[in-house]
């Protein structure tokens, strides 16, 4: 199977370096990284170390009709990719959304006919330059159910890329974003590593209370403490991570909130459930985003 990685940032890269291994790779990304991709191949370091020859390109010219596309772009920047390609997309194309937050998966369905898939990974990279990732675990991919989830899984796993089958994706999408909500604009609004935040527990604490409240009204059933102990555990399994939205506010570009927290926030209103805490992280860092 051919695969694109549509989104060559950390996460991107380094499932693609992966996949390479068995399979035919084009990442596509910005050009300074692509260059140096494609002059001295693509660095990971970290828990794996390996130079990695892949195919790398800033566009996608042409898309075979079994092709599977793992889109690894910010959400934020999903529609503007796909829109770029929906008229190279085939009807027996598979789209594998394997971004943060809620809703990446419903943007894209918007816009194409063939079939969408929603992935949950748990890989930690930090995006250290042009042609270089660093890697603080493999993690897993999770992958929702589906005719085609059992291959794709397959080829990821022949791959050494655990991946797996989840029957409830929504509760791992969940478990996952709330563990997000903290990490990410917390970490941003500090400039510190995640391993950092176990030092605010009562923070944390009250972010996960506003964000348990709202995940039960969706269906799920969480404990509070559980919760919050599951993502102390995130944190200190990534301790040395830098967020995502920390790189991003490090770089001046723009970050996930409004797919994080603010998505959230959105479902608080709808449920008459007060997030101020959330509420104040949304625009702290829409703040720190105009700088």
């Amino acid at each position: 199977m051919g695969i694109i990685i549509l989104g060559a940032g950390g996460i991107g890269s380094l499932v693609g370096a992966l996949l390479s291994r068995n399979n035919d790779v084009l990442l596509i990304g910005r050009k300074s990284h692509v260059d140096e991709i494609n002059k001295n191949g693509l660095r990971i370091s970290g828990s794996i170390t390996k130079n990695f020859k892949v195919e790398a390109s800033t566009e996608i010219e042409e898309i075979d009709g079994n092709s599977l596309i793992v889109l690894s772009t910010k959400v934020t920047n999903s529609e503007e990719a796909i829109n770029n390609i929906k008229n190279k997309i085939k009807k027996n194309n598979i789209i594998l959304c394997l971004q943060n937050g809620l809703g990446s998966e419903d943007i894209v369905k918007n816009i194409v006919g063939c079939k969408v898939l929603r992935g949950v990974t748990t890989a930690g990279t930090t995006f250290l330059e042009p042609g270089k990732i660093i890697c603080s675990n493999i993690g897993n991919i999770y992958l929702e159910k589906s005719n085609v989830s059992e291959k794709i899984s397959g080829i990821f796993n022949k791959s050494n890329l655990p991946a797996e089958i989840d029957e409830n994706i929504k509760d791992r999408i969940w478990k996952k974003l709330i563990a997000n909500c903290v990490m990410n604009p917390l970490t941003a609004l500090f400039k510190i590593k995640n391993g950092d935040l176990s030092k605010t527990p009562n923070l944390i604490m009250s972010i996960v209370h506003e964000l348990v409240l709202v995940a039960n009204k969706e269906g799920l059933h969480y404990d509070e403490t559980e919760t919050f102990n599951n993502v102390i555990n995130t944190i200190n399994a990534s301790a040395e991570n830098k967020s995502s939205m920390l790189q991003d506010i490090l770089k001046g570009r723009k970050t996930e909130i409004d797919f994080l927290n603010g998505k959230a926030v959105k479902l608080a209103e709808k449920y008459k459930i007060d997030a101020p805490i959330n509420k104040t992280l949304v625009n702290m860092i829409k703040f720190l985003e105009t700088q």
